[in-house]
């Protein structure tokens, strides 16, 4: 396994990180969550489209061309953490959403599994159990409850 994101990274970073750390071969299975912190950040919009599809490409890429081999997953619209409450929250999820909304037809014109992560995320606004002390990231129990999620698609691809 190779993991070459970090949280808190933005498309930009992401990319560096990817030539930095010059991957060989093909993999099974490469799965792609990246944005929120562009969004966070303010940057825009427009760059970030240009920006995940190219790290989209190179997650196909990375599969053999296989893009149903390429996993990608949404961005958690942080909007319902505590951490948001000193933001514009109508205002994040608008934009969560957007974001979400271009990676998703990405995904999908790609041939790429997309996994909306905001059912199981929406939870924390009423199990803060789900979060960890900053209010903000999730905890090992929001972790186990992706992975039941997005197990069945890994199976799959792995299967096919």
């Amino acid at each position: 396994m190779t993991i070459i994101a970090h949280a808190g990274w933005t498309t930009y970073q992401l990319a560096d990180g990817i030539r930095a750390a010059n991957p060989q071969g093909t993999y099974d299975l490469v799965s792609l969550m990246i944005g929120v912190n562009n969004q966070g950040l303010g940057r825009k919009i427009e760059n970030y489209r240009s920006q995940f599809q190219a790290l989209l490409d190179q997650a196909i890429v990375f599969v053999g061309g296989e893009a149903d081999r390429v996993i990608v997953l949404s961005l958690p619209d942080w909007s319902i953490t505590p951490f948001a409450d000193d933001w514009d929250i109508a205002k994040v999820s608008a934009e969560v959403n957007e974001y979400n909304a271009i990676n998703r037809a990405a995904s999908e014109q790609a041939g790429a599994h997309y996994i909306d992560l905001n059912p199981v995320f929406q939870q924390a606004a009423t199990d803060p159990s789900l979060l960890g002390p900053d209010g903000f990231h999730p905890t090992g129990k929001m972790y186990s409850l992706w992975t039941e999620l997005i197990s069945p698609e890994v199976l799959g691809s792995l299967r096919e």
